[in-house]
């Protein structure tokens, strides 16, 4: 399984998807022009995974800002990551947030409330 390194930019956020290592990294602001297009690779990644994930998958997400677009996209990639947990492969999602900024630890919340996947909020100073 190949693994997806798609290098951030200023609207765009570095993803480092490694599959044998069942890590997932998103790092950034995620204000892509096309959001649907500019996750497809990694949901596209997920999908296969599935099939043959690790026995657990350590997600880190980071971002300083996301756009409702992205929002969705989002959403999408952690509802291929509750499916992969629900499957047997134990998933967490670390949803890092700065001490100050209480939308994005709103943002952790909303999609805590959704997806039935371990979360672990961690402030970061």
């Amino acid at each position: 399984m190949e693994k997806v390194n798609i290098e951030g930019s200023p609207k765009t956020p570095t993803i480092l998807f490694e599959t044998e290592k069942g890590t997932l990294e998103i790092k950034g602001r995620s204000i892509p022009e096309n959001s649907i297009e500019f996750y497809k690779p990694l949901v596209d990644a997920l999908e296969k995974y599935a099939a043959q994930p690790q026995p657990s998958t350590n997600v880190t997400i980071q971002l300083e800002y996301f756009n409702t677009s992205s929002s969705k996209c989002i959403l999408d990639v952690f509802k291929k990551l509750e499916a992969i947990n629900k499957a047997g492969s134990a998933v967490t999602i670390n949803w890092h947030y700065e001490v100050d900024d209480e939308d994005m630890l709103e943002a952790g919340e909303d999609y805590q409330a959704i997806i039935s996947v371990p979360f672990k909020m961690i402030q970061m100073e």
